[in-house]
């Protein structure tokens, strides 16, 4: 699904250049279940946007499910980010006055889903997280732990090829860590392959693999 080989990324600041990746090597297979690990400023943030698609390398290769992205300009980019993959963040990102439904919506409306299609999908996402009596719900009228089952839905409906998730349980507490966790492995036992970064060892430890990063 994933392979990256000899992989750079390099910030350069005037004079001063900062090293975040230096020659990354990694396989991911179709339907594992991987967690990054690594202090503050270890590269896993960076790696994360480049696996995203947000980022380009400095140097090296990033192969995605069979797409070389060096190569791809800015539209195939955006193009493989909605249809590809469904992102999963510390901060949920969610529209705050719009509904729990109109959120799910969202990157449907981007890849111009039929309404009718579209209502179908939201409605089994937001099932899946089980929050199927919340849809009319606004952000601010959901605790942190749905918040982030609604943004774990938005992800899903474009039936992605990955779920890259940064800190997916960053602002929650244990309780919620572990329902999100307990959804994620739900998703991973029906194939999706998913790559989560965090900092919580015992977070890490649900995952399959644990990938560590140390000084890029």
């Amino acid at each position: 699904m994933i392979k990256i080989e000899k992989l750079w990324k390099i910030y350069s600041n005037g004079s001063i250049e900062v090293v975040a990746l230096k020659d990354v090597d990694i396989e991911i297979e179709k339907g594992e279940f991987v967690a990054i690990m690594g202090p503050s400023g270890s590269g896993k943030s960076t790696l994360m946007n480049i696996l995203g698609c947000l980022d380009r390398p400095t140097k090296g290769k990033l192969t995605l499910d069979n797409l070389e992205i060096e190569n791809l300009g800015d539209e195939e980019l955006a193009a493989i980010r909605n249809k590809k993959l469904g992102f999963v963040f510390q901060s949920f990102n969610l529209l705050p006055r719009i509904s729990a439904f109109k959120n799910v919506e969202l990157p449907m409306l981007y890849a111009n889903v039929p309404a009718k299609e579209r209502s179908k999908r939201a409605m089994t996402a937001l099932d899946k997280v089980g929050l199927a009596d919340r849809i009319h719900h606004k952000p601010n009228e959901l605790s942190g732990g749905q918040k982030q089952r609604v943004a774990i839905a938005r992800a899903l409906v474009n039936k992605p090829s990955v779920i890259l998730a940064d800190e997916p349980t960053g602002n929650l507490d244990s309780k919620s860590s572990e329902e999100i966790m307990h959804i994620f492995k739900k998703l991973n036992d029906e194939g999706v392959t998913i790559i989560i970064v965090t900092h919580e060892r015992d977070i890490a430890q649900k995952a399959k693999r644990i990938i560590t990063f140390k000084d890029g």
